[in-house]
């Protein structure tokens, strides 16, 4: 027998403003029908004046522990994956755990859109090791708070909240039949960095700085290595799209999803969609998606979920998991 990492609850937080895209309309030039037309976006939500990520990241740990059954007791590490902390340090990890009360350890993870899969391949691994047996793993932001308003190709596009997994260590008899995380891949490339990146830091300019994206090279990356790493972890656990029950992508660009899925050969409805609704959140839009999906019973004991994205470095990967 071997130990997997199982996933035992869900959860997830938005904040209460919603941001319709004829919002926009009042300061840039753009309107409803091109945000949808570019990214399949209707609405997102902002984070109120005040309301930090880790305040997101508490309310979606917090309902994820309660959808697991589990005490805040009973964690033994946190990971957030964010690229919009609270604090250059400490991390919101360690927010998270004094608000919540829980022992252990918590650390950030920084891969921007690609963060949750890559918090996801950590908690497996702690697990997976013997260094914990329950994971709590929370993907935050609020990417408002970098937003050049100025600039309607990317402004229109993201939004704030948060998700988050529990993970739970359980036996395995080591094949793909397992309960649990049978494979993950991660890649990155920083070669690629200007395509997508924010124009401040602490060491640079002292400064948040404000996003950067060149639209069309992020489309074409994104399509072509978010299928790749979907099937290369497919081919890790021994499994092809074939057994794919649901695909939880990354929620960045409704074009970006239909074509990475159709290089896949997976159809439409087994691909789990909030776009419309959230905008890209970056390392909170999976958890998210997980959670919205859960609640609404889309997922059955012994479906394979994978879940992929990919974001600024560049960073991709994915996870394979089987409930």
């Amino acid at each position: 027998m071997i130990r997997r990492a199982a996933l035992k609850g869900t959860g997830h937080y938005l904040p209460a403003r919603v941001v319709e895209n004829s919002e926009f309309e009042k300061w840039v030039d753009t309107s409803d029908e091109w945000i949808r037309a570019r990214s399949g976006i209707e609405r997102r939500h902002f984070a109120a004046e005040g309301e930090k990520t880790s305040d997101l990241a508490v309310h979606a740990g917090r309902a994820a522990l309660e959808n697991a059954g589990i005490s805040a007791g009973d964690v033994d590490a946190i990971i957030v994956a964010t690229s919009t902390p609270d604090y250059t340090f400490p991390s919101v990890a360690t927010v998270v755990q004094a608000a919540l009360k829980t022992g252990g350890y918590a650390f950030d993870v920084q891969a921007v859109c690609a963060g949750f899969v890559y918090a996801m391949a950590n908690a497996n691994a702690l697990i997976v090791s013997g260094q914990a047996d329950r994971v709590l793993v929370i993907g935050a932001e609020t990417f408002s708070r970098i937003m050049n308003w100025e600039d309607r190709t990317t402004c229109v596009l993201f939004g704030d909240g948060a998700g988050a997994v529990v993970l739970e260590v359980q036996e395995g008899a080591g094949d793909n039949a397992d309960t649990g995380i049978l494979a993950t891949d991660l890649n990155s490339d920083g070669t690629y960095r200007d395509l997508l990146y924010v124009d401040g830091g602490v060491s640079s300019t002292q400064t948040a700085g404000v996003l950067v994206m060149q639209g069309k090279e992020v489309f074409r990356h994104a399509v072509e290595k978010l299928a790749a790493t979907a099937e290369t972890a497919l081919g890790k656990a021994g499994l092809t799209a074939d057994d794919v029950t649901w695909i939880v992508p990354h929620q960045a660009n409704l074009r970006i999803i239909t074509r990475t899925a159709q290089k896949m050969g997976v159809p439409m409805d087994r691909v789990v969609l909030t776009v419309q609704d959230h905008g890209n959140t970056s390392a909170a839009s999976i958890p998210l998606a997980l959670s919205v999906a859960n609640a609404e019973g889309k997922f059955k004991p012994d479906d394979v979920l994978v879940m992929e994205a990919i974001g600024g470095g560049l960073a991709w990967g994915s996870v394979v998991l089987r409930l």
